[in-house]
């Protein structure tokens, strides 16, 4: 088996691979607070105690490169004295650094992304609302940035607790419309009284209706009306939401004919509306309609590098609410770095409930103080299930499945690219199925 013979334009793709230049990467050293800052990654760079600022780094630490063949950035411990890790597995000769690891030197604490290219800045953007230095949070900003202006509806996608209202309020904001946002959770909908709290009603329409109402959509006449928990809506009140959303006018309970409403809707949901599609609990054409703009909000664990601020920011809010001034305690090391490798499945929502836990007390933080509060800190590559090694056999087999792709066939077996190589060196295989 040939890789080469699947594609005779291999060795050209390769060599056009090796031509390139590196994507741009970063650096983001979050701890020790002293020591927090974004270093550019280039094509080659040694990294130490010069640019990390911490006595626990080596003079010359790490060194991060690019590798062509690979196609992907390597980082390297340079024999130093406290050492090297990514995601927590000590690093001795060079490995594969995937974009959001988590890197630690000593006790520095850094997060590794890679920039897309074209990342635009987002200045009108409020940092405040929605802040973070991360690949995601930059993308996100961008998008809201774009969409903000446009008058078309917008669903806002994200798990529970990322923040999906504070999207909600910035894209109000930068809308420039003068009408307020009238936030409202579908969830909260009374089965009997839905269509008048949606749309309003007239006096008299029901028992009940003492005076008429204009609906949340006349509450958010000429501004924003945030309908949370989307994926809550009942079939039957769907189509009217259509209606309103395609027309712009509302048929208020009892009144003959429809009132022209002025509003921008802009939907949220935790849930995949797609399957509520395909299980007919959501109308496909009011999904098509919601979705104009698609805001998805990445989860606490997309946004390592923004975690420990985010940390330091519910504390200063935790203080505000009690009129306390208590100092943000102090995190030790390797408490510092379970934080920014736990899964957090309750996102802000469950940094927030470890801040309120651990807000009031004396010295720093230790690991084993997290325990009661957080769950453990996400499996490492090594340490998740993954096939047996192959023999010489399946291993060409799994090469020639995945079309010589070596990369691919680490994925399959759940190893580091590096392993590959070593398989394939240990069963004598041709160096044209190495390099793919």
């Amino acid at each position: 088996m040939n890789p080469a013979d699947l594609d005779p334009t291999v060795s050209q793709v390769r060599q056009a691979l090796a031509a390139r230049p590196p994507p741009e990467a970063c650096l983001h050293v979050v701890f020790p607070p002293g020591a927090q800052a974004v270093l550019a990654i280039r094509q080659d760079v040694t990294l130490g105690r010069p640019q990390l600022t911490d006595a626990t780094v080596s003079r010359a630490h790490l060194r991060i490169h690019w590798d062509a063949r690979r196609d992907a950035w390597l980082i390297a411990d340079l024999s130093s004295r406290n050492g090297t890790s990514v995601e927590g597995q000590p690093v001795e000769d060079a490995v594969e650094l995937p974009h959001g690891a988590v890197v630690r030197a000593g006790d520095v604490l850094a997060v590794f992304e890679q920039l897309p290219p074209g990342l635009a800045a987002a200045p009108e953007v409020d940092r405040e609302a929605l802040p973070g230095e991360s690949v995601a949070m930059q993308r996100l900003r961008a998008l809201v940035a774009r969409a903000a202006a446009d008058p078309a509806p917008a669903l806002i996608i994200g798990p529970t607790g990322v923040g999906k209202e504070l999207v909600a309020a910035e894209l109000h904001r930068l809308s420039g419309r003068r009408g307020p946002l009238v936030p409202f959770n579908c969830a909260a909908l009374s089965h009997q009284l839905a269509e008048s709290q949606l749309f309003g009603h007239v006096r008299g329409a029901f028992t009940g209706a003492a005076q008429d109402s204009t609906g949340i959509f006349g509450a958010a006449a000429g501004g924003t009306l945030f309908l949370d928990e989307i994926g809550e809506l009942p079939l039957d009140l769907q189509p009217k939401l259509l209606r309103a959303l395609q027309a712009g006018e509302v048929q208020p309970v009892g009144r003959p004919r429809p009132v022209v409403v002025d509003v921008r809707v802009v939907a949220a949901t935790h849930q995949p509306l797609a399957a509520q599609v395909e299980a007919g609990m959501f109308r496909r054409d009011l999904l098509a309609r919601l979705a104009l703009w698609e805001v998805p909000v990445p989860p606490l664990s997309a946004r390592r590098a923004d975690l420990l601020a985010w940390r330091a920011r519910l504390h200063q809010r935790w203080c505000a609410v009690r009129n306390r001034h208590l100092p943000l305690r102090w995190l030790e090391p390797d408490a510092a770095e379970r934080l920014l490798r736990a899964p957090w499945p309750e996102n802000l929502r469950g940094l927030d409930r470890l801040v309120h836990a651990l807000a009031d007390g004396d010295g720093p933080i230790s690991a084993e103080d997290l325990d009661p509060w957080m769950p453990a800190a996400a499996p490492t590559s090594e340490a998740r299930a993954r096939p047996a090694a192959p023999d010489r056999d399946a291993l060409i087999a799994a090469l020639a499945a995945h079309g010589g792709s070596v990369r691919a066939t680490a994925q399959h077996f759940g190893r580091d690219r590096r392993q590959i190589y070593r398989w394939m060196e240990a069963f004598g295989l041709k160096q044209a199925e190495k390099d793919q």
